[in-house]
């Protein structure tokens, strides 16, 4: 037990830098509307509206095609014309 003392220290460091990280972000988030303003209020809802009007942009990139897997066995094409 007498080890893990020294964790001590940078326990509490974290918790504090939490702490204090937790209380300076809770109004600094961009676009924050406050809470006693029906104007802004109305303004954010209608920006809301208009984002959530437009098409959405495609996610990511395509499925990759299945290959086909090798029988390791060559063969070659027939010279027979297809119909």
């Amino acid at each position: 037990m007498e080890i893990l003392l020294w964790l001590v220290p940078a326990a509490l460091v974290a918790a504090v830098a939490m702490a204090w990280a937790g209380w300076a972000g809770r109004r600094v988030a961009s676009g924050d509307v406050r809470r006693s303003d029906p104007q802004e209020r109305a303004q954010a809802v209608a920006r809301l509206g208009e984002a959530l009007a437009r098409p959405a942009a495609p996610r990511g990139r395509p499925a990759p095609r299945p290959r086909e897997r090798s029988t390791g066995v060559a063969v070659r094409p027939s010279r027979r014309p297809r119909p």
